[in-house]
């Protein structure tokens, strides 16, 4: 009698302790799927990067799938297929807003957590990530070419077209920033934009012929990523390198020479390994039943102080915003 009681007390006691183990690993056993735009892209081999980093240091079940190529109708038949899966949340980079809508609310309606980025305007969502605000990362790319300029001089402005939404905020955000903050700077009046087609070529032409026409023309603020690389072509073989300056966005790779030559002294993006991890943390946090109240704080570089975009209960922006130069170049991978 005495060792049936004895054993009585044992489980007993570890019954609250088993419980708690159970709680803890139906809480760890969140199946959370990140689906790119695509798979073999650079920029999304980066991301699975960040993916496969998040699920080591977690433990959770966490994994990166997408399309063999950028196809929207590809990418709709993947999140149905997680839909039939059952995973608890999906994390997405939408190809195209309008087919996915209906198959993102399919999701939400079988109770999964949907998080994208670079999908403000979804509708079936729990929430978007962006990488930063038009606003701040316009201004985060003046600082650089205002850095490389000596923070004085003639510049202008460069967009892919003066009907691109992003291009044009991030310019004008710049300029802004620049009247604000650098006062020795002066926005070309006769051209203060010009496009560039999202072209190499024609941002290197265009380039040309401007610091051409405006001898005390010092810098160019790039929006496109073919922008600042187009220019530094012009500024090389006008012989203007340490006259002529340019900054914006830009891929590493595809211009490590020009950042290694000084020719370009930096470029700016956002790392989508950063992004990735960033989707995940927020899928759990919901899933977690967290209140998400801003300053959002995800545990990941860039993405520790999210704001909620004005007029939005959904669209959170970060200050993910990295430099790339000579320096760094070959740490992203693509």
């Amino acid at each position: 009698m005495k060792k049936f009681l004895a054993f009585v007390l044992v489980v007993l006691l570890l019954v609250p302790a088993l419980f708690a183990a159970g709680q803890a690993e139906e809480k760890s056993g969140y199946e959370i799927v990140v689906v790119p735009k695509d798979a073999s892209n650079p920029w999304f081999v980066r991301m699975k990067v960040g993916v496969d980093e998040y699920a080591k240091e977690t433990g959770l079940n966490v994994y990166q799938r997408g399309t063999p190529q950028i196809d929207a109708t590809l990418q709709a038949q993947l999140v149905q297929d997680l839909i039939a899966q059952g995973v608890d949340a999906i994390c997405v980079v939408p190809v195209d807003l309008e087919s996915l809508e209906p198959v993102l609310a399919q999701a939400r309606d079988a109770g999964i957590v949907v998080i994208a980025h670079e999908g403000a305007d979804l509708e079936n969502v729990d929430y978007d990530i962006e990488a930063f605000s038009n606003a701040g990362y316009g201004a985060f790319i003046m600082d650089n070419l205002a850095e490389a300029m000596g923070e004085e001089g003639l510049y202008t402005t460069m967009v892919a077209s003066l009907t691109n939404g992003s291009h044009n905020e991030w310019a004008n955000a710049g300029v802004a920033h620049q009247k604000a903050t650098y006062p020795k700077m002066k926005l070309l009046e006769e051209e203060p934009r010009v496009e560039s087609n999202d072209n190499g070529d024609v941002a290197y032409n265009v380039s040309k012929e401007l610091f051409k026409k405006y001898p005390d023309l010092k810098g160019i603020m790039g929006t496109s990523s073919y922008d600042a690389p187009g220019v530094a072509r012009a500024i090389q073989e006008l012989g203007l390198v340490d006259k002529a300056f340019t900054s914006g966005t830009g891929m590493p790779l595809d211009n490590a020479e020009l950042l290694e030559s000084g020719v370009v002294k930096s470029l700016t993006l956002w790392d989508p390994a950063l992004a990735g991890k960033a989707m995940i943390a927020l899928a759990v946090k919901v899933l977690d039943g967290e209140k998400i109240t801003a300053p959002v704080d995800l545990g990941v570089e860039g993405y520790t102080n999210l704001q909620f975009r004005e007029g939005s209960k959904t669209v959170l922006e970060g200050e993910g915003w990295i430099v790339i130069n000579a320096d760094n170049v070959y740490d992203f991978g693509f």
